[in-house]
C-alpha cells in the first residue's frame, strides 16, 4: 500500500472526488507504478554520473553535479526555509540548468512544483497564486514583474536564484530524497487557458514517469547519447517533458540557450551536436528557410507540438532537411503527448496513432463511439489523466472514465487520427461547416504568408463569414491585389466555399504564454 510522505495535506485535499478520475490504463505497455516512489530521485538515475545532464553555452553539469547541486536545494527548502512535504513552491525562470536544479531540488524534498512562464503578466501570475496558494515563491533576479509587490507576499519565503545559491553554498549536497509515494502530488500544472480563473492539474510522481515511458520511450526512443533542445518553457509540460524529463529519463542530456529565435536554436544545435529539437510549427516554418549553410548532420528527430501541424509547413521541413516532423497532440490535463508517429509509421497530415498505453475514440454528441471517416470528439484515456485542483469543471473534461479534450478530430480505418478542429474553431457559414484549421492550412500555402489565423465573424447575409488574419512574410508587403491573390490560391487549395471572403494583414498574432494562437481575442 502507498505511504503518503505529505504533512501538508493541501492538494490531496483538494483533489476530485475519486468517481469523477479518468480511468488510469496500466499493463504491457505502461507497468503500473506502485508502492513509494520519488520521480526526481529516478529521473536522475537514468544517466552515469559523469555523463552530461545540461548544456548551456560553455557549461555543462553532469548528472553527478546535477544531483549535487539539487540536494542543496533541497536542503535550502527544507533547512533554511523549514518547508515540509506537501507544501507549494512556485518557480519563475528561463529554461537555465538553475531553474532544473531548483525543479528537481522541491520533488526530492517532498514539495510541490508550480513552475510558472516568465511570460505572464502580473495579473496572471496573481491568479495563479491566489489558487496555488504557494508555501515559498523563487525566481530569477531582475525578471519585470517584482512578485514582492503583488501576492505573492502571501507566501512565506520569496527569493531570487541569487539568494537560494548563497545559501547552497554552506550545504554538502548530500539529502536523501523524501519517500513520496506514487500518488503523492509532485505537480500543479496549470492549463494555458484565457479566461477565468486558471485550472491547476494535478500530476502524481507517478505521472511524470509515465509520460516518458510512454511517448518518449516509444515514439522518441531516446538513446544515452543523445542532446534535446528546443524552445518551450519548462513551465509548460509540453517542454518539461521534452527538455527535462525525456532526456534524463533515458541518461542523455538538454542543451538550454540564452535568447531567443531561430539563429539561437540553429546555433545550439551546431554547437551542441543536437539530436532532438521540440518546438512549435511556426518555427519549424522559419527554419526551414534558414538551414541552408548550417550544419545539421546530427539532427534526426523533430517533434512539432504546442498547435496543429500544418501539412505544408512538415513538406517544406522535408525538403530542406530531409527530416519528417513528428506530430502529436497532448493536453496539460494529460501530462504530455498521447497520439502521435514517427519513422515510417508516419502520415504526412495526419497527427498519428495512440501511444502505447493510451486508448483513443471519436465520439458523437452524446457520448457514443463513431466509425471511421466521420468527425466527432477525441475521448481518450490511459496511464495519465485529468484530475482539477478542487475539481474544477471535472465534469466538463472526464465523462464515463473518458477524457474529452475539446478537439475534433477523425480516425481511419487504419487508426491514424486526423485533426478537424477545436470544438470552438467551426465556422458555420450558410449552413456549411467549415473547420479553421483547415483554411489556415490553406492560406499558409501562399508563399507570401508566414502565420495565418482564421475566425469566424458575423455576416447579415450568410450568418457567419470566414475571416484571415495574416503575418506576411518579410519580402511582401500588404495590399488589397495580395489579398485577391490569396484568396484565388485558396480556392485552388480547397472547396471554394471556405476561402476566406476577409483578409487583414497583421505584424503578429495573439497568442498565450504557451505560444497557442488566441483567435478569442480575434473575434473581439
Amino acid at each position: 500500500m502507498n505511504k503518503s510522505a505529505h504533512i501538508d495535506t493541501f492538494a490531496k485535499d483538494r483533489l476530485p472526488a475519486p468517481d469523477s478520475w479518468p480511468e488510469f490504463l496500466f499493463g504491457n505497455d505502461v507497468p503500473p507504478y506502485t508502492g513509494q516512489l520519488n520521480a526526481a530521485e529516478d529521473l536522475l538515475k537514468g544517466g552515469k554520473s559523469d555523463s552530461p545532464a545540461i548544456h548551456i553555452g560553455d557549461v555543462t553539469w553532469s548528472y553527478a553535479e546535477l544531483d549535487k547541486i539539487s540536494n542543496q536545494v533541497a536542503q535550502v527548502l527544507c533547512e533554511d526555509y523549514g518547508l515540509v512535504p506537501g507544501n507549494r513552491v512556485l518557480l519563475r525562470g528561463n529554461n537555465t540548468p538553475m531553474l532544473a536544479a531548483l525543479w528537481y531540488g522541491v520533488l526530492k524534498a517532498g514539495l510541490i512544483n508550480i513552475a510558472t512562464m516568465t511570460m505572464l503578466r502580473q495579473k496572471e501570475l496573481d491568479a495563479i497564486i491566489e489558487v496555488g496558494m504557494p508555501d515559498a515563491i523563487i525566481m530569477e533576479d531582475n525578471l519585470p514583474i517584482d512578485l514582492l509587490e503583488s501576492s505573492a507576499g502571501s507566501a512565506k519565503y520569496v527569493a531570487g536564484y541569487k539568494q537560494i545559491s548563497s545559501l547552497m553554498k554552506d550545504k554538502s549536497g548530500v539529502f536523501e530524497a523524501v519517500d513520496t509515494a506514487s500518488d503523492d502530488v509532485a505537480l500543479l500544472a496549470f492549463t494555458s487557458g484565457t479566461t477565468g480563473i486558471p485550472k491547476a492539474c494535478i500530476h502524481f510522481h507517478r505521472d511524470i514517469l509515465a509520460m516518458a515511458d510512454s511517448f518518449a520511450k516509444y515514439t522518441l526512443t531516446p538513446e544515452q547519447d543523445d542532446v534535446f533542445c528546443g524552445s518551450p518553457p519548462l513551465a509548460f509540460t509540453f517542454g518539461l517533458g521534452g527538455l527535462l524529463v525525456f532526456p534524463h529519463r533515458f541518461g542523455a542530456s538538454v542543451a538550454y540557450f540564452e535568447g531567443a529565435g531561430p539563429d539561437v536554436i540553429l546555433d545550439t544545435i551546431e554547437r551542441h551536436g543536437v539530436t532532438t529539437l521540440f518546438t512549435a510549427p511556426t518555427a519549424y516554418k522559419v527554419l526551414a528557410g534558414m538551414v541552408q549553410d548550417r550544419d545539421l548532420s546530427s539532427l534526426k528527430t523533430c517533434v512539432s507540438a504546442g498547435e496543429n501541424l500544418p501539412l505544408s509547413v512538415s513538406d517544406q521541413f522535408k525538403e530542406a532537411t530531409g527530416i519528417r516532423l513528428i506530430d502529436g497532440i497532448g493536453a496539460t490535463e494529460l501530462i504530455h503527448v498521447f497520439i502521435s508517429a514517427s519513422g515510417d509509421d508516419i502520415r504526412p497530415g495526419s497527427t498519428g496513432k495512440v501511444v502505447p498505453g493510451y486508448k483513443a475514440e471519436i465520439w458523437d454528441e452524446n457520448n457514443n463511439p463513431l466509425p471511421a471517416g466521420e468527425p466527432g470528439r477525441l475521448a481518450v484515456k490511459g496511464p495519465t489523466g485529468c484530475r482539477y485542483l478542487n475539481g474544477d469543471r471535472q465534469s466538463e473534461y472526464v465523462i464515463n472514465g473518458w477524457n474529452v479534450t475539446g478537439d475534433i478530430f477523425t480516425q481511419d480505418e487504419d487508426g491514424y487520427f486526423w485533426f478537424v478542429a477545436r470544438g470552438d474553431d467551426i465556422i458555420v457559414s450558410s449552413g456549411c461547416n467549415i473547420a479553421a484549421p483547415e483554411v489556415e492550412q490553406a492560406v499558409i500555402g501562399h508563399e507570401a504568408v508566414q502565420e495565418c489565423a482564421v475566425v469566424g465573424v458575423p455576416d447579415s447575409d450568410r450568418g457567419m463569414i470566414v475571416k484571415a488574419f495574416i503575418v506576411l512574410d518579410a519580402d511582401f508587403k500588404p495590399s488589397d491585389e495580395l489579398a485577391k491573390d490569396i484568396q484565388k490560391f485558396v480556392k485552388s487549395t480547397v472547396a471554394p466555399y471556405k476561402y476566406p471572403r476577409a483578409i487583414e494583414f497583421l505584424d503578429s498574432l495573439p497568442k498565450s504564454a504557451t505560444g497557442k494562437l488566441l483567435r478569442k481575442d480575434l473575434k473581439n
